[in-house]
């Protein structure tokens, strides 16, 4: 692997922290609960003495119904690239149609390529877990995976979504997992992959860890198959320190993660990038709750906390979390924690403010700045020693039997240099017969092999397709490769 550097991520990479400087964030007030909970840590922010000029900003609901379908409007985008820094509410997204998640839509638009959600015991928050001592991290790469969004309707019953790994990905996000690690004194460090089964993909990630991890010789790392790790945190999660994981493991294992310790009342989240970091709360916008006063401001006072140590106010920053645990410690609350008599979002938000300068029983931990990996794409990308072409999947639309499929393709492609070694269905062999009793759809995978790798060219593929075409509707086609002599592609269940 190529020389990795580090930044130190804060507000601007070319103004080194200064105590007279009060930086600009952008703030969003976000939909539903948004507005309350956001002018709760807008308060107790300025209370701690946090120095932060707010400037407002708009996304999410009201810019959908504008007719904007990213929901994010040019202007906030060219606030957030004039701050670097955005502390922002829950915003709606639709669902099952429509727009994209303006959420989404913001992390990849400035790659916070990062996601860290930190889950900790909290004084005075009774769980089944009370006593436990949890107090982890999970960091869940944000960017790519199936949250690309890249779907098809392949025929009109099965419906495909892209699921991309990239080695820039997996570099960036275990070695910023490592870096955290690092910077809170932590020395457990676990990779959560599907490893076993998606070979390629989250076997990616599990590999360039394990590169990464042997340049930190001094922590603990270790591989935990994703549903041992969900099946782990429930049985016995004080043993975790940091998971790093891929963006829709991560997005689950994360929300487990937050009902172990009062729920996502309680769950912060930073997403940071070289460039952004933007700060919220891993809950949603809470529609039926809005304008009543009830909702638990601490997710998103918390994410304001892990702003503050973005800015390197670390003092403030220690000031607000004590003192919303202390008080948490004193028995005040919203009606989501089920002990005693709630309080109101006003009045919590009161409460905590005239407890900044006391402290609680959960002494700070001593932090220092985050160095993220700095990787570009040449740094990543790797070079092979060997390419070969060894065949190409054809997707096809069918409702004829496996059989049949196969024969006719066979009868097509014959004096081709392409020999049809399998089809398969939802990823298993249907043809040849194995035996088995595949139900089958009307998406067929048919794979075709060439004996001579230099019979393979463009022009050849373009004539197979030609003859599949004449009698099957083809979706989808991928050239098969060899890399360095191993195949660059996995094979079917049940293949041989």
């Amino acid at each position: 692997m190529k020389h990795i550097t580090c930044i130190f991520l804060r507000m601007s990479n070319h103004m080194p922290p200064d105590h007279a400087f009060t930086p600009v964030v952008t703030m969003i007030p976000g939909d539903g609960i948004g507005p309350e909970v956001v002018a709760s840590a807008v308060t107790l922010v300025d209370a701690a003495g946090g120095r932060v000029s707010w400037e407002y900003a708009d996304a999410g609901a009201e810019v959908f119904r504008r007719g904007i379908p990213s929901g994010v409007p040019e202007e906030t985008i060219a606030s957030i690239a004039r701050t670097r820094v955005v502390l922002k509410g829950p915003l709606e997204t639709p669902v099952g149609y429509g727009e994209k998640s303006a959420n989404v839509t913001l992390r990849k638009l400035f790659e916070t390529f990062a996601n860290i959600r930190p889950v900790r015991e909290l004084p005075g928050v009774p769980t089944p877990y009370s006593g436990r001592g949890i107090d982890l991290v999970v960091i869940r790469e944000n960017v790519e995976d199936l949250y690309a969004g890249i779907e098809h309707m392949q025929t009109p019953d099965v419906a495909q979504c892209l699921k991309l790994i990239s080695r820039l990905g997996c570099q960036r996000i275990a070695r910023t997992a490592l870096a955290f690690a690092r910077s809170e004194g932590r020395t457990n460090v676990a990779v959560a992959t599907k490893a076993n089964i998606m070979k390629l993909t989250e076997g990616m990630l599990k590999s360039e860890f394990a590169l990464a991890a042997a340049d930190c010789p001094e922590l603990d790392t270790w591989h935990v198959i994703i549903d041992n790790a969900a099946h782990q945190l429930v049985k016995a999660p004080e043993q975790f320190e940091v998971i790093v994981t891929t963006n829709m493991n991560g997005d689950i294992l994360s929300d487990l993660t937050s009902a172990l310790v009062g729920g996502l009342g309680f769950a912060p989240s930073a997403n940071l990038g070289t460039e952004v970091a933007i700060f919220e709360a891993v809950h949603g916008s809470a529609p039926k709750y809005a304008g009543q006063d009830v909702a638990n401001p601490c997710a998103v006072v918390l994410s304001a906390v892990m702003m503050l140590r973005h800015l390197e106010q670390f003092e403030a920053a220690d000031a607000l979390e004590q003192a919303v645990y202390r008080t948490l410690e004193d028995g005040i609350h919203t009606k989501d924690v089920k002990a005693g008599e709630p309080v109101g979002t006003a009045a919590f938000t009161e409460a905590v403010r005239a407890r900044i300068g006391q402290a609680s029983s959960i002494a700070p931990r001593q932090r220092q700045p985050l160095a993220l990996p700095q990787i570009s794409r040449s740094d990543a990308r790797s070079e092979p020693g060997s390419r070969s072409k060894a065949g190409v999947d054809i997707f096809i639309e069918s409702t004829d039997e496996p059989e049949r499929i196969a024969s006719r393709l066979q009868d097509a492609t014959a004096g081709t240099p392409y020999h049809l070694k399998m089809v398969s269905c939802r990823g298993t062999v249907v043809w040849p017969s194995t035996g088995g009793s595949t139900g089958c759809i009307d998406h067929f995978r048919c794979r075709f092999v060439i004996a001579d790798r230099h019979a393979w060219h463009q022009e050849s593929v373009l004539d197979l397709l030609q003859r599949v075409g004449r009698i099957y509707r083809w979706m989808h086609v991928e050239k098969l490769e060899d890399i360095d002599g191993e195949p660059a592609y996995t094979k079917a269940q049940g293949e041989n």
